[in-house]
């Protein structure tokens, strides 16, 4: 047990010492995304914009879906929808890469000597901006169509950070494993592929019949998902106690990540 506290002490307690580092590789991985393209940074605001069009065409228009609960129209739908698409992309978009982190970079686990704990916190970081622009799209769309401004989206910061060492926990464990199991990607991004139909993107979780609201509430989405809805959406203050309850259980997460990665980097340069 004194193993595995130091190694979660030194996970949590360490980044801090180096955090230029990590700052500075996750600023190189969103200007090297967008290096070159006439746009730029501007993807990272039409794409989500995009997505959230063609979602809300095909839902709404073709398939003739209604949010269950609120006034009838498009930006409501689409409102509902760009909060769950909001939560879901970054965990996906952190998690599809996680198993490529360290065999992307050979050169750091083979010829110098670098604390490889910065790539899942530096690649998390950068996710991290895209949520950002995302979430002022979103809330200007809350502003001018919704319930205005209120005193919950004070809480907006904690719906982030109890997602934090769940995606730490697992980004760990992934890039750990993808350095041996090369498919691990390919499977990675199939899951969250199905992933998204079974997190309460589309839909609210108060459709769901009990008995299957229980099974989607141990998707460590579902909460954060609901607590922005309720936050942007209804003008109400998040489920507090599901929120610490999702900070903790991934606390466990990113313990037995940060052990794992820490066993297995030893074989690293071996692999690559």
């Amino acid at each position: 047990m004194t193993g595995f506290a130091s190694t979660f002490l030194n996970q949590f307690a360490w980044p801090w010492a180096q955090r230029n580092l990590i700052w500075q590789f996750a600023r190189r991985e969103v200007l090297g995304r967008y290096r070159g393209s006439v746009l730029g940074v501007g993807w990272s605001v039409l794409t989500p914009m995009a997505m959230l069009a063609v979602y809300t065409l095909v839902f709404r228009h073709i398939f003739k879906a209604k949010w269950p609960g609120v006034e009838d129209g498009n930006m409501s739908f689409a409102l509902n929808l760009f909060a769950g698409l909001l939560v879901f992309n970054w965990a996906a978009e952190f998690l599809s890469r996680a198993p490529r982190l360290v065999t992307e970079q050979p050169n750091l686990v083979t010829k110098v000597v670098f604390p490889l704990q910065v790539l899942p916190w530096s690649s998390l970081l950068s996710s991290f901006f895209h949520v950002l622009v995302s979430c002022a799209v979103w809330l200007a769309g809350c502003l001018l169509f919704g319930q205005g401004v209120h005193a919950s989206w004070l809480a907006l910061p904690l719906v982030f950070l109890a997602l934090v060492p769940t995606l730490l926990g697992l980004g760990w464990t992934l890039s750990a494993m993808g350095v041996y199991f090369r498919d691990l990607g390919e499977m990675v991004g199939l899951f969250m592929g199905m992933l998204l139909f079974l997190t309460p993107v589309f839909f609210p979780l108060s459709v769901l019949p009990d008995f299957l609201q229980v099974w989607v509430q141990f998707n460590p989405l579902t909460t954060p998902i609901e607590a922005l809805r309720q936050i942007g959406l209804m003008g109400v203050w998040p489920n507090f106690s599901g929120l610490l309850q999702l900070f903790l259980i991934g606390l466990g997460v990113a313990l037995f990540g940060a052990w794992l990665f820490e066993k297995s980097r030893k074989g690293f340069a071996d692999v690559l």
